[in-house]
């Protein structure tokens, strides 16, 4: 009878991660948060993680949208990863050390910011709150978080940064013309912006099957979300959602020879190319080694972003956290180094530091927050991160950002 039960048991949990019968990543992140206990919650102040937030996004959106923001590459196999890499390092912990006052605060490309916490750019966010990118600005200034905004925002970068109180950053898929190029980048210098960063994970295309299912199981009448109305190729989101059927950031630019909104054929020439055009601080999203952080350090860029676009780029399998160990030891200090993918905890976000980084980004948690129940959900992913990276930095004895090192952290692979 026991041996029937177990056996009974095994057959469930196979059909429930069976990728034919639900997605793995629309099935609520089982293996990030664990059989839930407590009934969705209904008020932001009711969370107590940000993944009570995913269960409430999952239940409001149209399975598409969600979809969306929850597929990874091909199987999602490194959408896994991600979160699964933070398994390999361990935290080691100070006792007797006064944790009164804790210093979150960090200086990046001529900003102060109340801790190391980025919202990462993630595009059409009217797919998900009808405020869109205007309640997480708002949510972000609230907090006084750096921003990135998509070149696929919903919003147009005026808009958002008069909603924030000051410019964001801005994120740069090119397009394969650079006369668009070129006007992407003078708007977003003329809008005061003071960082820009060339998304290059993205040029070998994505296979987003999780998402492509999602879309196939969405009865609605929705063509505007789903598919682009101005027949750009090369992206694999939601489309403009926007009356005119153009995207905020492409109004006014001449879009009749674009095919993608990648560039297969960008270089180092190329980022020298777009260094020469624009006065903002020129990061590259997207380092996952040691020799492209060495280059980069080489050609004179600002800061490099480890990503692998939430591990819906490449499906190397590999995840972010671990990349991070070798583009630090590229770059040397010498240029700051920010890293995205599977951040969730505070606990994440102090080992990431340990291993040399000087920002995180998120996006999938803020956006759960957003759908869940707009700018205050933004805000309340936001605090709670603040809040569990206060804790482990009190529980570790470091009252400051400069006084997190790789002494309190230990690899698991490298352990002997």
């Amino acid at each position: 009878m026991e041996t029937s039960q177990y056996d009974r048991r095994r057959l469930l949990k196979f059909l429930a991660g069976s990728p034919l019968l639900y997605p793995a990543a629309l099935a609520a992140s089982a293996w990030q948060s664990g059989q839930r206990l407590d009934p969705i919650i209904d008020a932001a102040s009711q969370a107590l993680n940000v993944f009570d937030f995913e269960a409430v996004a999952r239940e409001r959106l149209p399975v598409a949208h969600f979809g969306y923001i929850a597929t990874g590459s091909d199987d999602d196999g490194t959408l896994r990863a991600n979160r699964e890499g933070f398994a390999r390092f361990q935290l080691r912990v100070r006792r007797l050390v006064d944790v009164r006052e804790i210093d979150m605060s960090v200086k990046l490309f001529g900003g102060t910011w109340s801790s190391p916490i980025i919202l990462a750019p993630v595009s059409s966010q009217r797919a998900f709150h009808a405020d869109a990118e205007i309640a997480s600005a708002r949510a972000a200034a609230a907090g006084k978080h750096p921003q990135m905004l998509s070149t696929l925002t919903s919003t147009a970068i005026e808009a958002v940064n008069t909603a924030r109180g000051e410019p964001v950053w801005f994120q740069l898929y090119p397009t394969d013309q650079w006369s668009v190029t070129q006007g992407l980048v003078k708007r977003a210098q003329a809008a005061g912006c003071p960082v820009l960063a060339l998304t290059a994970d993205l040029q070998g295309g994505s296979n987003r099957e999780t998402g492509i299912r999602a879309q196939r199981r969405d009865t609605r009448d929705c063509s505007a979300c789903h598919k682009p109305a101005d027949k750009i190729a090369g992206q694999s989101g939601m489309g403009p959602a926007s009356v005119d059927g153009l995207r905020a950031m492409f109004r006014g630019l001449d879009l009749s020879q674009v095919s993608s909104y990648q560039n297969a054929g960008a270089d180092w020439d190329y980022v020298k190319r777009l260094r020469d055009s624009t006065t903002m601080k020129l990061l590259i999203k997207g380092i996952v080694t040691r020799e492209d952080a060495e280059l980069a350090v080489k050609h004179g860029i600002d800061g490099v972003i480890v990503s692998n676009h939430g591990g819906r780029a490449e499906d190397s399998g590999r995840a972010t956290i671990e990349s991070l160990v070798e583009v630090v030891e590229g770059v040397k200090r010498r240029i700051p180094v920010i890293v995205d993918g599977g951040f969730r905890r505070g606990t994440d976000i102090f080992k990431a530091l340990a291993l040399g980084a000087n920002a995180i980004m998120i996006g999938r948690p803020y956006i759960w927050g957003l759908a869940a129940f707009g700018q205050q959900g933004v805000e309340a992913v936001l605090d709670i991160l603040r809040k569990e990276l206060r804790t482990v930095m009190r529980q570790a004895g470091t009252v400051r950002l400069d006084a997190i090192s790789r002494a309190y952290v230990i690899d698991r692979q490298l352990r002997g």
